[in-house]
């Protein structure tokens, strides 16, 4: 299994950036598509951002295209969440998640069998 251990979350006002960071270890980093996700009581976790194996192919929720973007670095099995023109709205517990693919151009934009998650950093935006 792979485990993953997120950072770089805090309190930004309106309008700043933060880049949170999801350090991997365990298994070969490459081999997984990793997914960005914010907690949703009562369903599944909401959606924000997805990158695949190669880091060629990226999906966004509409809530956050333009402004976040995900990215991925295999030699130091780490992915990032840069997250610019925060928002209020924006304020929650960030969760990174991996899941084993075979293939380079595969992710997922739902919460499905993903085979591990990071215990999430806290994100706070004030007006």
């Amino acid at each position: 299994q792979v485990q993953l251990v997120e950072s770089g979350g805090g309190l930004v006002q309106a309008g700043g950036s933060l880049r949170l960071s999801c350090l991997a270890s365990g298994r070969t980093f490459g081999a997984y598509a990793m997914d960005w996700f914010l907690p949703a009581p009562g369903k599944e976790r909401e959606f924000a951002a997805a990158i695949s194996r190669s880091g060629s192919n990226t999906e966004y929720a509409d809530s956050v295209k333009g402004r976040f973007t995900v990215s991925r670095d295999n030699d130091k099995n780490t992915a990032y969440l840069q997250m610019n023109s925060l928002k209020p709205e924006d304020t929650a517990v960030y969760y990174c998640a991996a899941i084993e693919t075979p293939f380079p151009n595969y992710y997922l934009t739902k919460e499905s069998n993903f085979d591990s998650w990071g215990q999430g950093t806290q994100v706070t935006v004030s007006s």
